[in-house]
């Protein structure tokens, strides 16, 4: 038979921002209690004192800190360079089975020059380019005959260099991703190799961005 304290858990766990905020001390155990009462009493189906869950709750807060930071600091305070790039421009098109031709073309005209910054996703049903802004007419004319399906400005973007073992921590994306949210930035785009990891977002936000990345160590 599943115990209240059980319960509990099962309800936080689902919620990781809602768990980080009860390790940090920023909710109202009591308001909280009230709030999931209903789901705890469907779940051992009887009526649950408030009492019984803020208690659950009180020693549920020690555990979920063992279990949601074990070595993320570390991992997170070796984080590598962090790269800036500015005056960036997003194209989405529609998958087609000429898109990959055209990226190659366009590649070939562009040829080694480094000073570009150039990225390209291939999804399931669309696929991805951010270029440096000097390349969007390029760009345009090289794909003019593929469906443009969204094109955005004036972005930029951070990469971060990342330790060879950041892929063996838990939770470790989302420790970035939780602290870019909370600081109230909108991501327009996620770009991510083994040991690499850029952020596209507006350029009114870049400086944020880069302050939240490069302090987030630090928390």
């Amino acid at each position: 038979m599943i115990t209240i304290p059980q319960v509990v858990e099962k309800i936080v766990s689902s919620q990781p921002f809602l768990a980080e905020a009860l390790v940090d001390g920023l909710i109202n155990i009591s308001s909280l209690a009230r709030k999931i009462q209903n789901q705890v009493e469907q779940s051992v189906k009887k009526p649950v004192k408030i009492g019984a869950i803020i208690m659950a709750l009180n020693r549920l807060a020690p555990s979920l800190e063992v279990k949601i930071n074990p070595g993320l600091k570390e991992v997170i305070t070796n984080v590598g360079d962090i790269i800036v790039r500015s005056q960036l421009v997003d194209f989405t098109y529609k998958n087609s089975n000429t898109l990959i031709e055209k990226h190659t073309e366009l590649l070939k005209s562009i040829g080694p020059n480094q000073e570009f910054f150039y990225t390209m996703v291939q999804g399931v049903f669309e696929s991805n380019l951010v270029v440096s802004n000097t390349l969007m007419e390029k760009v345009e004319e090289v794909f003019c005959s593929e469906m443009l399906v969204s094109k955005s400005e004036n972005l930029s973007s951070v990469t971060l260099k990342l330790p060879s073992t950041n892929s063996q921590q838990l939770g470790f994306y989302y420790f970035i991703l939780k602290n870019i949210a909370w600081a109230g930035i909108n991501i327009r785009e996620v770009i991510s190799t083994t040991n690499e990891f850029t952020l596209v977002v507006n350029d009114a936000d870049i400086d944020k961005t880069f302050s939240v990345l490069k302090n987030m160590g630090k928390n």
